[in-house]
């Protein structure tokens, strides 16, 4: 029964009944054409037999006729399967190898095809009546049977056509279904080892390149991604337990010694301030894990207005130019005038903000920043992050933006490694990504916009909205 529910014999069973179709439609033509020409072939033959001895019996008469066909039937070479009939406008017969007129034929001229006896067995034959002068009626006719075994030949080779294809059907049926039972096998096979937790398992592909090793191979890159994910997310729950771990610990450290010391007020305010400090950097990560999946999820695009990235970058400086000036850094913005595009102007404001914290973090004193925001020919904004710092090495540029990824650099800088997560995320929300280059000597960030034809002053910012503009850093 497992077989009959096999959709790969159902298969090969449809395309046995198509083949079957096809056939038939061949054959049906081909039956309807051999019949046509043989009939008309043979209405032809008589035609020609009745016009001969209708000209006999105009030279001749009556007599003549009679003699020619009596000489005729006589012959056993001229006779064979011709049937002859003479008769007078009685149908009594004169002459012919018909005995009587029969009884199904019609005295009318025409052709018609009845079953009559003959030799004792009885035969289809095909029939002429030509009217004569005088009320005399010919009958020309021929045995049609001689063509029966042609016929059955036809039907024999048709008969063992259709054998033929259902037993080569039946058989590409099996084969099919156990090469692609094998296949079946493997993937289940995968797919149970994935069920239990080992992930490196792939399906096996060949270099067929059929439909079944393309589907193989979009599942490997589907299980790809999938284990990618995976530890992505294993990766990230281990950075939160252990970025949460040292604020909780310290936390709890402080709150036991205040209940175990009883220190004087002031001291105990003390600490009482820096455990909100803890408090607040642990609701900054979910903040910022929060503020990460709301643009995971694309849910600000439906948002986007027009922007000015110049506005925006004017304002980042602005702000963060008294930070660089106690780090003793150069901060300056470079512009060409209005720079309009089209996203949400809260994530922009924030990832430009990531992007110039980080440069402060790293760049020494007398450092340079330089914030730029540029019209390209191609219809793009472009928006860079220069700094002169130490940079990022060529092999960390894509580890970076891995979320609380923290290379060797930053171990005694604050923040858990969100920051240039929140930075490409966004620059992927709004169909680009970011690009971390080598500034010779520091790192040079940047990501480019679409440019928006419309004008800037069409986008209309609510009240809430524009209170959500600020350029603290999301835990670099």
């Amino acid at each position: 029964m497992k077989v009959l529910r096999s959709s790969a014999l159902t298969l090969a069973l449809a395309y046995l009944a198509l083949g079957l179709i096809a056939l038939a439609s061949f054959a049906a033509p081909l039956w309807y054409s051999w019949h046509a020409m043989l009939d008309r072939a043979m209405s032809e033959v008589l035609q020609t037999d009745a016009q001969r001895l209708s000209e006999v019996y105009r030279r001749e008469g009556v007599e003549g006729l009679k003699g020619y066909i009596d000489t005729r039937v006589a012959h056993p070479v001229l006779s064979g399967d011709h049937l002859l009939l003479f008769t007078d406008s009685n149908l009594r017969p004169i002459a012919g190898n018909v005995s009587a007129w029969p009884a199904t034929v019609p005295a009318a001229a025409g052709s018609y095809t009845i079953s009559m006896p003959i030799d004792g067995q009885p035969s289809r034959v095909a029939v002429m009546v030509a009217p004569l002068p005088d009320g005399h009626r010919l009958l020309v006719s021929r045995d049609t049977t001689r063509w029966l075994p042609l016929e059955r030949r036809f039907w024999y080779a048709l008969g063992g056509a259709v054998a033929m294809l259902c037993v080569f059907g039946i058989l590409g049926g099996v084969l099919i279904r156990r090469e692609l039972m094998t296949r079946v096998q493997t993937v289940q096979q995968t797919i149970s080892a994935i069920m239990q937790g080992d992930l490196t398992h792939r399906l096996p592909t060949q270099s067929s390149g059929d439909e079944l090793n393309t589907l193989s191979q979009t599942i490997n890159r589907m299980l790809a991604q999938i284990e990618q994910l995976v530890h992505g997310v294993r990766n990230v729950s281990n950075a939160i337990a252990h970025d949460l771990r040292t604020p909780l610990a310290e936390l709890r450290a402080r709150l036991e010694e205040l209940s175990l010391t009883r220190p004087t007020s002031e001291h105990t305010f003390a600490e009482i301030d820096a455990a909100v400090a803890d408090v607040d950097r642990v609701i900054g990560i979910f903040n910022a894990l929060l503020r990460l999946a709301e643009i995971d999820s694309g849910m600000r695009r439906s948002g986007f207005v027009a922007v000015d990235m110049a506005e925006v970058a004017a304002a980042a400086v602005e702000f963060y130019q008294p930070a660089a000036e106690l780090t003793g850094s150069r901060l300056q913005l470079v512009q060409q005038g209005p720079a309009p595009v089209r996203g949400d102007r809260v994530l922009l404001a924030q990832a430009l903000s990531n992007l110039i914290d980080n440069a402060l973090k790293y760049t020494p004193s007398n450092g340079d920043i330089v914030v730029s925001v540029q019209r390209r020919p191609d219809h793009l904004v472009q928006v860079t992050v220069a700094d002169s710092g130490p940079g990022i090495a060529a092999a960390d540029r894509l580890k970076v933006i891995e979320r609380f990824y923290r290379g060797d650099a930053s171990r005694g800088t604050p923040g858990v490694g969100l920051g240039l997560s929140v930075v490409d995320a966004v620059a992927r929300l709004h169909g680009t990504i970011l690009q971390l280059e080598d500034n010779r000597p520091g790192l040079r960030a940047s990501f480019a916009l679409m440019q928006d034809t419309r004008p800037v002053a069409q986008a209309r910012r609510e009240p809430q909205q524009e209170a959500e503009v600020r350029h603290e850093p999301v835990y670099l």
